[in-house]
């Protein structure tokens, strides 16, 4: 650097620019005016700045930005909880890039909504107005309490679901609505059973069945006008598989766990099967699917099996996630 107080640059368009050297500190006394604002680079309008294909990007935004937001109970009540948003719109192939930050503010100013999937259309129209995008989605994630009474005993614990709201809206305006929902059970081998009892009455051999802790993650797709709970997908949930995970127990409520395990065996494959008979009755939902981890006691890998309702262009069974099944 030379001592004189100017110093030579070169703009990002390559033009030579003369200005005042720089000074390394942070001047904490500095207001920009309205002007000044006015006068600051938008790197959103450099057409001639984009770089690679000049091709439209289907998804571009923020993940992960985390604020507390307010979710309606069943009840009427509010809950507010941790919630991780992923927001992003479409990019048409003449523009450099989206104000991530307009996003983030959309979710601020609506940050006192109770929230649910039909709330989520609001949030996605500002963000195709904001972002002059044809396209836009929003996924919100966190973990919902519900009260949770034990089986004989009536202790209560707080049970804690993985929970997924999202919303899209197409380049047509056509708004969809979504939620995933994280079910924990144990699963008793009814293979395992039989041999067991085999082994007993062939031998009077004492042998213990084994069962594991498993795991269903159901995603549901609404209908239009529809209102479904997050209650009511757990609801759903237990009325299928039965044999839901236990937060407080006592002896008594051990035993009748284990009596229900005895009484509700199931493989992989009977629990996709209980969970679609189930979903399939609730016109609310008209496409599904669920996906079952069964996180085996007797061999060192899982097992697994994904099912959809077969709506034609819907969802399909392609899904490959299984370590996020791992609970």
């Amino acid at each position: 650097m030379t001592s004189t107080s100017k110093i030579t640059r070169r703009s990002r368009r390559g033009r030579k620019v003369q200005g005042p050297v720089p000074r390394r500190r942070y001047d904490e006394a500095f207001v920009p005016g309205k002007a000044y604002v006015a006068s600051l680079p938008d790197m959103m309008e450099a057409q001639d700045e984009i770089q690679g294909a000049r091709v439209g990007i289907q998804q571009v935004g923020v993940a992960n930005f985390r604020l507390p937001l307010g979710y309606r109970t069943a009840t009427g009540g509010t809950v507010v909880l941790e919630t991780s948003v992923t927001g992003t719109v479409s990019l048409a192939a003449d523009r450099k890039g989206i104000n991530m930050s307009r996003i983030l503010r959309s979710f601020y100013e609506a940050r006192d909504e109770h929230f649910a999937p039909e709330i989520l259309r609001k949030v996605l129209i500002k963000f195709r107005k904001r972002l002059e995008s044809k396209a836009a989605r929003v996924r919100l994630s966190f973990s919902y309490p519900m009260k949770r009474p034990s089986l004989r005993s009536r202790l209560e614990g707080c049970q804690y679901y993985a929970v997924v709201f999202e919303g899209r809206i197409d380049s047509d305006g056509r708004f969809r609505k979504f939620v995933e929902f994280d079910f924990v059970y144990s699963s008793a081998c009814p293979c395992s059973v039989g041999l067991s009892e085999h082994a007993q009455g062939a031998r009077s051999a004492y042998a213990i069945p084994h069962s594991q802790r498993s795991k269903a993650r159901i995603r549901v797709e609404l209908a239009p006008r529809s209102k479904l709970t997050i209650e009511d997908l757990h609801a759903h949930c237990l009325a299928a598989l039965k044999t839901e995970t236990q937060v407080m127990v006592k002896r008594e409520d051990e035993q009748a766990f284990a009596e229900l395990n005895g009484a509700q065996t199931k493989f992989v494959e009977d629990a996709v099967r209980l969970l679609y008979a189930e979903l399939q009755r609730d016109t609310r939902i008209i496409d599904f699917q669920v996906a079952c981890a069964h996180l085996e006691s007797l061999h060192s890998h899982d097992a697994v099996s994904v099912i959809c309702k077969g709506v034609r262009g819907g969802m399909t069974a392609d899904f490959s996630d299984f370590q996020s099944l791992v609970c």
